[in-house]
């Protein structure tokens, strides 16, 4: 016995052998019938010491039946709870991926000090205003494949369990996906924080502790949309392998239009909507007003560029504030959240229509009777324990005295 279960969490199977199957009319009959035996078992065992009141053989189905019934109701959890004990997983979940989260911080790192090599303590010249840019289109792209890559990597997998667990009725989406989004906030901005920390001071960007607040923020909310992002083309997609070929594609069509490459006045017409839904697009112009607003650059020409609004205007950037672009990657995130929720939705697995409980089925109900333990035809009561006081009774008269 000790070999059947081997590595097998004895929660999770103890949890699995008190829970009824939803998949069909057959897996439900045989797991409501399997848990009226545990509990016939259990209420014939906890009788064996005090005297139990004979019952008739249907009073003892009825009985069982009835604790059947109340141990259904009881699994009905509400919203708030189930978001708190799915909170919890999450969190441990996250928490505990001690190497995943040790890889993205070395990762995050050696990235900002690779870029911060290159870019390393900008001045103010006229030619330090394309590597200002530059620098922060690498800064929005990085961020976003970090974040979408690990999220396209494992949640394909987790769907799985999801699928299954809400198809057996454990809880609902909506609880799993607010959950999953909450806990994972502390870890998932961890990562640009280390980013942003280590590549602000070397790249020598706009040096006020404000800019360099909002700069972390920026592309924290990033972050957390490209992960949303993930979570809909792990939803979409059959395979890991398939999310991980769909998902950077799909990102390289937001960081072509993402206002570095192609400006917003010059995308063709058919196309403009892109840029609209580009989380890069909108983490980039953020970064950008960030950074240019209040500069001054050296200049020695009438048509060099002299302040960082006239660097604004001309990517198109200009008329617009920091908030404006938090809330356009805010509305990009729960897009992307409610796009997961109806793919999981959509998608989950499809099961006949299941017939009522067993112990609304007459027939089922005579069938289960038919196979209760036998007793004898001659007492009309089945006794479920014995007391001392039926030893008294057997004792005779003469072995009273």
């Amino acid at each position: 016995m000790a070999e059947i279960f081997y590595r097998v969490n004895p929660a999770e199977f103890l949890a699995d052998l008190i829970s009824i199957d939803y998949t069909s009319s057959d897996t439900i009959y045989f797991s409501q019938k399997k848990i009226d035996g545990l509990v016939e078992a259990f209420s014939q065992k906890t009788s064996t010491i005090l005297y139990a009141t004979p019952l008739i053989r249907s009073e003892v189905f009825r009985s069982t039946t009835r604790l059947g019934r109340k141990s259904v109701v009881k699994r009905k959890v509400g919203w708030w709870r189930q978001f708190w004990l799915l909170l919890k997983r999450a969190w441990m979940q996250a928490s505990r991926d001690g190497p995943t989260n040790k890889v993205r911080a070395r990762m995050s790192v050696a990235s900002a000090i690779i870029f911060g090599s290159v870019f390393w303590q900008m001045g103010r010249s006229q030619t330090s205003i394309q590597d200002r840019m530059g620098l922060l289109q690498v800064a929005a792209i990085n961020t976003a494949m970090a974040a979408l890559t690990k999220t396209v990597g494992i949640f394909p997998k987790e769907r799985a369990i999801v699928d299954r667990e809400c198809a057996k009725r454990s809880y609902a989406l909506g609880p799993y996906l607010l959950s999953k989004l909450l806990a994972e906030i502390p870890v998932g901005a961890a990562f640009p924080l280390i980013f942003g920390t280590v590549l602000y001071p070397m790249a020598r960007l706009h040096p006020t502790l404000s800019s360099f607040g909002k700069f972390c923020g920026i592309v924290t909310v990033e972050s957390f949309a490209a992960s949303a992002m993930g979570l809909t083309v792990g939803a979409m997609a059959p395979t890991t392998e398939a999310a991980l070929a769909l998902g950077p594609s799909l990102m390289t069509v937001f960081i072509v239009f993402g206002g570095s490459y192609v400006n917003a006045d010059n995308t063709p017409v058919i196309f403009r909507w892109i840029p609209r839904v580009s989380l890069i697009r909108w983490a980039f112009e953020g970064l950008c007003i960030n950074e240019f607003s209040g500069l001054q650059f050296d200049h020695q020409h009438s048509f060099d560029i002299q302040t960082g609004e006239q660097a604004l205007e001309r990517l198109s950037f200009g008329g617009r504030s920091i908030s404006d672009t938090l809330v356009a990657q805010g509305r990009i995130l729960m897009f992307w959240y409610w796009t997961t929720y109806l793919l999981l939705e959509r998608n989950k697995p499809k099961y006949q229509q299941l017939e009522p409980p067993i112990f609304d089925q007459p027939q089922s109900r005579q069938q289960l009777e038919l196979e209760a333990p036998p007793v004898d035809s001659d007492e009309p009561y089945q006794e479920l324990g014995t007391s001392p006081l039926d030893e008294v009774d057997k004792v005779k008269p003469d072995e009273q005295r």
